[in-house]
């Protein structure tokens, strides 16, 4: 796979021959530069492959335009990343419930708070990132990122910004929800402690899979 135009073009993915079982958990791991992050965006349509198909619950992502992708994503994939980007005017309750009403969802509010509070905020409804933890923050992500009830979940990084003992609590709880939903899970890293928790390791280099092995 190729990124920018001619005669700027980079190629980052090279020869990536790869399929997911639904509700796998997989890490991605690799150094910096590796690719797993341009993998992670392809695979979640936040990138077009210049080659190949990227095929993703019976959609080639590969043939959709930009707005396509738009549509194809909604409901279907669910991203985590290690900055929360949550919006600093809305409440915890407002960040998890306005992405679903704006996607249609008719009970937003009552699904947000029900994430929430499987999240552990019930107390936090109504507070604003401000007034949160890092690791409160990052919980709201989640609750943001499954609200939807993706088939796909994304964690890019996700405890960069957290200290090990809240990273490691994070974890437990994107491992935990995971395993509630039933959605695929993908953690991009380059922390090999934090991949071997996932069932299956596909290690990355100079864009090129070089490993790829399932636990027991």
């Amino acid at each position: 796979m190729s990124l920018g135009k001619p005669p700027a073009r980079v190629q980052i993915l090279r020869g990536i021959d790869l399929s997911v079982a639904p509700g796998e958990s997989v890490a991605l791991l690799g150094p910096s530069g590796s690719g797993k992050s341009s993998l992670m965006a392809v695979l979640a349509g936040l990138e077009r492959p210049s080659g190949g198909q990227v095929r993703v619950t019976d959609l080639d992502f590969a043939r959709l335009d930009e707005d396509g992708l738009a549509i194809a994503r909604r409901g279907r994939i669910g991203i985590v990343l290690q900055a929360f980007h949550l919006l600093p005017t809305m409440t915890a309750l407002e960040n998890v419930a306005v992405p679903l009403e704006l996607a249609g969802q008719p009970d937003a509010f009552a699904r947000a708070e029900a994430e929430l509070t499987a999240v552990g905020l019930a107390h936090r409804l109504r507070h604003y990132p401000a007034q949160m933890s890092g690791g409160e923050q990052q919980r709201v992500a989640i609750a943001r990122a499954i609200a939807p009830r993706p088939t796909l979940l994304f964690a890019d990084e996700p405890t960069g910004n957290l200290d090990a003992a809240t990273g490691h609590a994070i974890m437990d709880l994107l491992f935990a929800r995971h395993a509630d939903t039933g959605a695929t899970l993908f953690v991009i890293t380059h922390d090999a402690g934090l991949a071997e928790r996932c069932a299956r390791v596909i290690e990355l280099s100079d864009g090129l899979i070089v490993a790829d092995r399932r636990h027991a």
